[in-house]
């Protein structure tokens, strides 16, 4: 489904991702994992145009899709959970999933219909501020407005930063959840022992460049992966 090869992207001078190569098979779930610094947001954010490639190309369903605006990737199909949640506090729950369709045209009970059905919470706290929820709810209403777009590949950037281990536990439950349902996700995590449990495939990557990959129950049990990223 997508296809990313020899990305570099620069900040100023600075290389930030140094030529990486990967894949995401449709309807799988691929992780990349890494230290802070690593180019893990750069790659995502350089996907969907939010930050220019220097080189290299990024396919979609075939199509070359590198630099293209934003919002014509997002109509194809692709949508980021940006790293801090990015609700907007001040619009009620409701409101902050209909900003998520703000490409849509047709009706959007059934997919509201939907994504409560994810997260129950949500249209419990419908008419609530999204500022006054929890951290854990926020984060599902985030993962929740990126779903209103029916992305064809949901990326996500950090879902379980911050946020307790039963939130954690909670958010990944969702993820194999949105999974089964027929979206494909591409998914960053510095928790490691929680994305390679879940990803089908894993990508290590380490200053800019991909040094690893393996299926995530591969990198799982590597002991160079378990001393860096796993504590053990």
């Amino acid at each position: 489904m997508l296809k990313v090869e020899n990305l570099k992207v620069n900040y100023g001078g600075i290389e930030a991702v140094k030529g990486i190569s990967f894949e995401v098979p449709e309807n799988s779930i691929v992780t990349l994992i890494g230290a802070n610094g690593a180019g893990k947001s750069t790659t995502l954010r350089s996907i969907v145009s939010l930050e220019k490639p220097a080189s290299g190309t990024i396919t979609f369903n075939g199509e070359d899709i590198t630099g293209q605006e934003t919002n014509d990737i997002v109509s194809k199909g692709i949508t980021l959970v940006p790293e801090g949640r990015r609700i907007f506090p001040s619009l009620t729950v409701l409101e902050n999933l209909k900003v998520g369709a703000y490409m849509r045209k047709d009706s959007l009970n059934d997919d509201l219909e939907w994504v409560y059905s994810l997260f129950p919470r949500l249209k419990e706290r419908s008419w609530q501020a999204g500022g006054t929820l929890s951290g854990g709810e926020q984060q599902m209403l985030a993962v929740a407005r990126a779903l209103m777009s029916r992305p064809k590949l949901l990326m996500m950037d950090e879902p379980s930063l911050g946020l307790a281990p039963l939130i954690v536990q909670e958010i990944f439950n969702i993820i194999r959840q949105i999974h089964e349902e027929g979206v494909t996700i591409l998914l960053i995590e510095q928790n490691a022992n929680m994305a390679l449990r879940t990803a089908d495939v894993g990508y290590v990557l380490e200053t800019g460049r991909i040094t690893m990959t393996g299926s995530g129950a591969e990198l799982l049990a590597d002991e160079k992966v378990r001393a860096a990223y796993l504590g053990k």
